[in-house]
């Protein structure tokens, strides 16, 4: 489980195709103190620490992974948001996020708002029911409070700190973001569904 409070913007420093891809990401975070097997949120992906190094975690993602997340992108040099998985008793200063991403958004325009940058994101069709005003969305693995919802797109907004401090300071519009909605949402959905008949 994470927050979608990130703690470090990493890069990507190899990408080795295969049977499954091997992604190496340059990091901050203090390498000694992270187990293999610990999951990371890259982007918003949940993924295992297969090996590491003074200053660099390496993964591996399968085919289903890059097919149904930004992922089958990247490229060396690509900005990467990461955040390290809860421990019980940390500080919850988002929103419970899974790290299994629900779909592909697009960033469809941006524009200053005072202080802020205002996006408008497009959500997959099947994921815009559960996309609700001042509900919470993890965008490329980024805690956001939605503004509005227009059918299947969607407004936040991001402060400075955000922009600074993840890759969405950098996003451009047309990006595609890894999109995680709400698992409340998605439970509360399951739960008014009606049952087969």
């Amino acid at each position: 489980m994470f927050t979608g409070i990130i703690t470090d913007l990493g890069k990507v420093r190899e990408r080795a195709p295969g049977a499954v891809t091997r992604l190496v990401i340059e990091t901050r975070y203090d390498t000694a103190a992270i187990d293999l097997g610990a999951s990371v949120a890259c982007n918003g992906v949940c993924l295992s620490v297969v090996e590491k190094g003074s200053g660099w975690l390496a993964f591996e993602a399968s085919n289903e992974t890059l097919d149904v997340t930004t992922l089958g992108g990247w490229q060396v040099g690509t900005k990467v948001n990461l955040e390290r998985a809860l421990r019980l008793g940390d500080e919850l200063g988002g929103h419970l996020v899974s790290g299994h991403v629900d779909g592909v958004g697009t960033i469809k325009s941006m524009r200053q708002d005072g202080g802020s940058v205002r996006l408008t994101v497009s959500a997959p069709k099947t994921l815009a029911r559960f996309i609700a005003p001042k509900g919470s969305i993890a965008m490329d693995g980024v805690s956001l409070t939605v503004n509005e919802v227009a059918g299947v797109d969607f407004g936040v907004n991001l402060i400075p700190i955000t922009l600074e401090a993840t890759n969405l300071g950098s996003a451009h519009a047309g990006d595609r973001v890894n999109l995680e909605i709400d698992m409340m949402a998605r439970y509360l959905a399951r739960l008014t569904e009606k049952e087969p008949a």
